[in-house]
């Protein structure tokens, strides 16, 4: 275990001392470039007084609401284009269209519309999972080998049995690619609807800490963040490593 989390932990080390050389030699003011000690020392205390753990429950909520908005539209809506091509010529140049305006953009209209409340956050983050999940759920059930229908087929299986025996395991492993996609980005969509209006949240902390001149709360913010995405691509793995040991 240790042999196979060693050049991880060689390499946030190197991070942290190479971070911590370049404040010491550089002479940057601590509120330009904390040093690691500043921001541990802010982690603490915002731990001490309950802040950090409040703020990013909160974030925490939005991103898997989100998430679990944004895949479930995606996957219903990618079955039903795979397996209409019609469906597809008319809706596809809506979705492009839909991926060519950042969210970044429209988040203010969001807020505007829908409250500044967790109801826009949730759909912020809900729209920029939507696009990765549902082109590979496309791609996924496209995959399928035109054998096992046929085979499928040739047992008189009904349409359900189609696809929970054929369809949703063979496209699985492209589906969880989307899927580990849409949860790193669904990060991402929390934080914009919070960076446009919110009065909690890590996008609060991240916003108070750059009025206040508070770097460190800053920093502790993003690594935060970093935790929550790299928390929730781990737990995508762990999905695919459950379900995918076939392919193994």
């Amino acid at each position: 275990m240790l042999k196979r989390f060693f050049p991880i932990l060689l390499s946030i080390l190197t991070f942290l001392l190479g971070w911590d050389l370049l404040t010491r030699l550089s002479g940057i003011p601590n509120f330009i470039l904390p040093s690691p000690l500043s921001v541990w020392s802010r982690f603490l205390r915002a731990m001490q007084d309950g802040s950090l753990l409040h703020h990013t429950a909160i974030t925490l909520t939005e991103i898997v609401l989100g998430l679990i908005v944004g895949v479930l539209f995606a996957t219903v809506l990618g079955y039903a284009l795979a397996k209409s091509r019609a469906l597809e010529k008319v809706l596809s140049p809506y979705l492009v269209a839909s991926q060519a305006i950042p969210v970044i953009a429209i988040a203010p209209l969001l807020v505007i519309w829908l409250g500044d409340g967790i109801l826009s956050k949730v759909v912020i983050c809900a729209l920029i999972v939507f696009f990765p999940v549902l082109v590979n759920t496309i791609v996924g059930v496209r995959s399928v080998p035109t054998a096992l229908y046929d085979l499928m087929n040739s047992l008189h299986a009904s349409r359900a049995q189609i696809f929970w025996k054929v369809e949703a395991p063979a496209s699985l492993s492209v589906f969880l690619g989307g899927l580990r996609i849409g949860a790193t980005l669904s990060v991402i969509g929390a934080i914009v609807g919070e960076l446009v209006d919110a009065e909690s949240g890590l996008g609060f902390l991240l916003q108070l800490g750059d009025f206040q001149y508070d770097t460190p709360m800053v920093f502790v913010a993003v690594f935060t963040l970093i935790a929550l995405a790299l928390m929730l691509y781990g737990a995508v793995r762990l999905l695919e490593n459950k379900f995918l040991k076939w392919q193994n």
